[in-house]
């Protein structure tokens, strides 16, 4: 009662403090979210200080903690609503930078052959290349307005966590390299005006020399398939927890779900481009055939590709409580137990991966019997002391009965861990 009477007093207002819904630029947009994720962590930091709780819950501990709780949900909610609108705004808009990308491209080849062919002339090669860049930055271009909602051209290699897929898009980089070069031999086919010309780049298209790069476009695309129905499979038998992103970001290709640096993507990546960066300088030096990449490096990226699905199988797992105490305040009497005490719920994998905003903490759950209990946010100054990956505190209803009672943690991400069984006394 004191909860709502102070919610009550407070008004609705103030979570919404520095929000707006008129119409503004991009530019103006963002700076509306900063200022708005800036007001949420100065309100957060001043109730871990104790500062703003109203008279009517200040009295009381849990009535304060509660109402904390509250307020710092319905403020994170608002926000993460934004922050959401911000992301689909985002990639509307980002189909115009990835077409300038592309375009940009395609400049920087005309200005490096038009460079090269100084003193060595220009010849029929290098108007193929031009050409087979023209065709594909058109088709990029195509492709780039039809998913103009959804990022444009990059919306392909987005996953359906709403972040940039590592496997996607380095299968799609070795597809628009041997499609680019494909075009190139066709095109170089067609101004062929002789037999043994035309002989040679038929010849060229032989897996006596492309039979690398062929073996490397075929594995990486079939691993992008495999890896996500080994995700999706993971996380229909809850053995990967996974939250979708506001937005893709560039440092996907390189991080996990929680924007630490992985190991398995790095690697992937870097041998990745690194084999593309010298399968694209074989083409330059022999552009009548496909680059023959050496077996070496085919070897060294199909271990690196191996590595990232291994990787993928072995990365997440589900929450596991180890034990349930009763919390004891300093000074409090040791005993059993009861209705309206606090438990400690000690274990490990009760924060998916990106679940560390406010919106996302808010959202877990412990169910003690039949009572579905929201784990309350605890502030603490540049955090939350409550939830943790480790450790859960969260009060016992009154709704609960006394005796033999199973106790079961619901992360964020809506997968459920072990049950314990603890004893409730009256």
């Amino acid at each position: 009662m004191a909860v709502q009477e102070a919610r009550e007093g407070t008004g609705a207002g103030g979570i919404h403090e520095g929000d707006c819904t008129c119409e503004h630029g991009p530019h103006q947009a963002r700076e509306r979210h900063r200022r708005a994720v800036a007001a949420f962590l100065r309100r957060r930091d001043e109730f871990a200080a104790g500062q703003g709780l109203p008279a009517a819950v200040a009295h009381s501990a849990s009535a304060s903690r509660q109402w904390v709780s509250e307020e710092l949900t319905q403020r994170a909610e608002a926000l993460a609503a934004r922050a959401r609108a911000e992301g689909e705004a985002w990639l509307a808009r980002l189909w115009l930078r990835t077409v300038w990308v592309v375009w940009g491209a395609v400049v920087v080849l005309l200005l490096t052959e038009a460079l090269t062919a100084i003193g060595a002339g220009w010849t029929s090669a290098r108007t193929a290349a031009l050409l087979a860049a023209l065709v594909a930055a058109g088709a990029l271009t195509a492709a780039s307005w039809f998913h103009r909602a959804r990022g444009g051209a990059l919306a392909p290699v987005v996953g359906e966590d709403n972040r940039l897929s590592t496997s996607l898009t380095v299968a799609a980089c070795w597809v628009l390299f041997v499609g680019y070069a494909i075009l190139l031999l066709a095109g170089r086919l067609a101004a062929a005006s002789g037999h043994a010309e035309r002989d040679t780049l038929i010849s060229g298209l032989g897996l006596a020399h492309g039979a690398g790069v062929v073996t490397v476009l075929a594995v990486v695309c079939v691993l992008a398939v495999l890896v996500r129905r080994v995700v999706g499979l993971r996380i229909l038998g809850q053995r990967l927890q996974k939250l979708p992103a506001h937005r893709p970001r560039a440092a996907d290709l390189l991080t996990d779900d929680a924007g630490r640096g992985a190991f398995t993507d790095i690697q992937y990546v870097a041998v990745s481009a690194v084999a593309l960066l010298f399968a694209a300088v074989r083409l330059a030096r022999r552009p009548d055939r496909l680059p023959d990449l050496p077996w070496g490096l085919a070897v060294v990226v199909l271990i690196s590709a191996a590595t990232y699905l291994a990787g993928k199988y072995t990365e997440g797992g589900r929450p596991l409580i180890l034990s349930v105490v009763r919390a004891r305040e300093p000074g409090d009497l040791d005993g059993p137990i009861r209705t309206g005490d606090d438990i400690e719920i000690r274990g490990t994998g009760f924060l998916p991966p990106g679940a560390q905003s406010a919106d996302r903490l808010s959202r877990m759950v412990v169910r003690i019997g039949q009572v579905d209990v929201h784990v309350p946010l605890v502030p603490v100054t540049g955090g939350f002391s409550n939830p943790t990956d480790s450790v859960l505190t969260v009060p016992v209803p009154a709704d609960v009965e006394p005796g033999s009672v199973e106790v079961q943690v619901v992360t964020a991400a809506g997968v459920a861990s072990n049950r314990c069984v603890v004893q409730v006394m009256e």
